[in-house]
């Protein structure tokens, strides 16, 4: 059966649920902890009257179910609501961020992590602007300096970059960076050639190589995340616009797309760092 036929099957059950704002609210509220009824009117602006019938109906179908004198979800309430949420975070987060996203390459995003995207709705987008020139760039550096590990993808290097990083692995921060062919052809070259070469004696910077021309920008640490990706047409990498977001749930996801290319990429042995 085809995700038409189930919507067709199931079309009224969904309707009952996403046509009806108080229904949703409920399930919601309960999502985040058991309430008792004199909660739900406040947190809903409802009466009891109205809240009541709407608590049946989830009792009838063991959405929901009472402990005590509070209402909280089944186990299967769980699933359904969780979900629930998921989706609006989902469409949240593309919404609010639509400008962003069509007109970056999205491509470079693994389809596991475009299904979590709603980790990202509590972000902020910064641009470079006449009055804030260079102002990604200066919150990227800002990110690496306040950090106590980092986990990068750079699709670009500059000396700042390359300064802020050394900075950091000699401060004893875990580090682990991946960069694609064009990158690691420029730290071959001088002033990243003399660079890396001080830190081959470093246990706790790794560099890896991944074979891809990877088409994203990625700061993760302890504290933020910063991701920056290329124009739409995919020939150029957009330095002046990021997403930064300092919410637990972004800092995960991040941690999960490094993970991914990480997983994705040769480590070449050269020293006590990967080349």
């Amino acid at each position: 059966m085809n995700s038409f036929e189930i919507y067709s099957e199931m079309e009224d059950n969904l309707q009952a649920i996403y046509r009806s704002r108080l229904l949703t609210e409920i399930l919601l509220s309960l999502n985040e902890n058991s309430r008792k009824l004199s909660q739900l009117r406040e947190i809903t602006g409802s009466t009891s009257q109205a809240i009541i019938p709407k608590l049946r109906k989830l009792e009838e179908d063991y959405i929901i179910e009472t402990k005590g004198r509070e209402y909280c979800l089944t186990p299967i309430g769980k699933i359904v609501t969780s979900e629930i949420a998921d989706s609006f975070a989902t469409v949240g987060t593309i919404n609010k961020f639509k400008y962003f996203w069509s007109t970056h390459c999205m491509e470079e995003i693994p389809i596991s992590l475009l299904k979590e995207i709603g980790c990202l709705y509590n972000s902020k987008i910064f641009h470079d602007r006449r009055t804030k020139i260079l102002n990604v760039y200066t919150n990227q550096l800002k990110t690496i300096k306040e950090a106590e590990h980092i986990y990068g993808i750079s699709s670009v290097i500059t000396e700042g970059y390359a300064d802020s990083i050394s900075e950091k692995v000699k401060e004893g921060v875990p580090v682990e960076l991946i960069v694609p062919f064009h990158v690691a052809e420029e730290l071959k070259q001088s002033p990243y050639a003399e660079k890396l070469e001080v830190l081959k004696s470093y246990n706790n910077f790794q560099l890896i190589y991944n074979n891809e021309d990877l088409k994203m920008g990625l700061i993760v640490t302890d504290k933020r995340l910063a991701l920056s990706l290329y124009k739409r047409s995919g020939i150029e990498y957009d330095i002046t616009t990021g997403l930064f977001s300092s919410d637990p749930k972004a800092i995960e996801w991040g941690e999960r797309l490094f993970g991914y290319y990480k997983t994705h990429s040769e480590v070449k042995l050269h020293g006590n760092y990967a080349l």
